[in-house]
């Protein structure tokens, strides 16, 4: 009787936490243009407003490490929105990423992007004025298309993506820009990221990329076995942490 009584004495605390979980992870849908888009919104504790990011996935498509990815910004005090550009698709090896990444138009991508960013700015807990983006391979060349696309952007970070240096693009970037490189990223060399460093410069616009010499294309991604690199992984999140302080503050 007694573990009975502590059974139903829990139950309301387990209900509580599972309310609790409900509202911190959420899927949702919001307009793209004449269609709709999707992503796992993921929220962090208290009423705000909180500053708020846009979490770009890699070629791999919305998995569980970019998730994870969200939700630990969530735990330090952004709404995260981690949106979801292969609508519900997921690669589980290297042919089908190339295919679903090939068959993403690139326009489609930067416009559910930027009506991610205007759902964003229309929530009551979100700072209008202090939204980011944060994209990893893939990802990170599509946070640079929207820090173009979206001049109210206030921060991006760019973790080995694909670099513009067309001037008349990068003009239209009002956002702070953070890149991390892999110095033997065959992708990205580090001669494509001096070259965007060079044009963002030429127009007064400052740009804090740093290149890690050993790592190669992914490093800070814990799944690719044969790239991931710990110490430099944690120090690029590191970089990235201080970088969202700093621009977006809490």
């Amino acid at each position: 009787m007694k573990t009975i009584r502590l059974f139903l004495c829990a139950i309301p605390v387990l209900l509580a936490a599972f309310a609790v979980n409900a509202r911190a992870q959420q899927a949702i849908t919001f307009p793209s243009g004449a269609g709709t888009a999707q992503g796992v919104l993921y929220l962090p504790q208290g009423a705000g407003p909180h500053p708020a990011l846009v979490v770009i996935h890699e070629w791999w498509g919305l998995n569980d490490w970019i998730k994870q990815e969200a939700a630990g910004y969530a735990a330090k005090g952004y709404v995260a929105l981690a949106v979801d550009l292969y609508r519900g698709k997921v690669a589980n090896d290297p042919e089908m990423a190339h295919e679903l990444s090939r068959g993403l138009p690139q326009d489609q991508g930067v416009q559910d992007l930027v009506a991610a960013f205007t759902y964003l700015q229309t929530r009551r807990d979100v700072k209008a004025n202090r939204i980011g983006a944060v994209g990893w391979c893939m990802g990170g060349g599509y946070a640079l298309q929207l820090a173009i696309a979206e001049p109210a952007l206030k921060a991006v970070a760019i973790n080995y993506g694909a670099l513009a240096t067309d001037k008349a693009a990068l003009a239209k970037i009002h956002a702070a820009v953070l890149g991390n490189f892999g110095g033997k990223d065959q992708g990205i060399p580090p001669d494509a990221v001096h070259a965007f460093e060079a044009a963002m410069e030429s127009l007064g616009k400052p740009v804090d990329a740093k290149i890690y010499p050993l790592a190669g294309h992914a490093f800070e991604n814990p799944n690719n076995k044969s790239g991931y690199r710990a110490e430099d992984a944690s120090d690029a999140l590191a970089r990235i942490d201080q970088f969202f302080a700093a621009q977006l503050g809490k």
